[in-house]
């Protein structure tokens, strides 16, 4: 994987790059990075930190894990962070956007690479698990990949979308 340079529509001009297998520093400043609701949107719930073994499992990158992070000009920390688990043919999808670049179409360019990836290694199908309060997510989903599968499961929102 490459760095690479994306201009999102609205926003600041990205340089996105792979994380680097391990790195929980890109992780954790991530996090801290995200208010209060954006956690609870991210995670499903109440979420005031991430623990040693949620940090590890979030900064895996491998064959099934591919991740990317996204900087912009003049700030040294990751604003946006994008990542894709694979099983199989399909991938489940997430991604979080600093709360003081929220709005700006940089989430909708970093989940546009993730899923250009995706395609590019085979996969078939996105799924996401989505706060059923985060309607900016599946608006998101909905803009980088047309018609979506939308399912109720709990709280949550199950939505599926084929990306061949």
């Amino acid at each position: 994987m490459h760095t690479r340079v994306l201009k999102p529509k609205y926003g600041p001009t990205l340089l996105v790059r792979p994380l680097r297998r391990g790195d929980v520093a890109t992780v954790c400043a991530m996090f801290g990075r995200l208010g209060e609701r954006s956690r609870r949107t991210r995670f499903h719930g109440p979420k005031p930190r991430l623990t040693d073994v949620e940090l590890d499992r979030l900064a895996q990158v491998d064959a099934d894990h591919h991740v990317l992070v996204a900087y912009v000009e003049g700030d040294p920390q990751a604003v946006a962070i994008a990542r894709l688990v694979r099983d199989g043919s399909s991938a489940e999808i997430a991604f979080a956007v600093a709360d003081e670049y929220q709005q700006r179409g940089i989430g909708s360019a970093l989940a546009a690479e993730l899923v250009t990836d995706a395609r590019a290694a085979g996969i078939t199908e996105i799924t996401a698990l989505v706060s059923s309060d985060n309607p900016a997510a599946v608006a998101l989903l909905r803009r980088i990949a047309g018609a979506l599968d939308i399912r109720r499961e709990g709280p949550e929102l199950s939505i599926s979308v084929a990306i061949a």
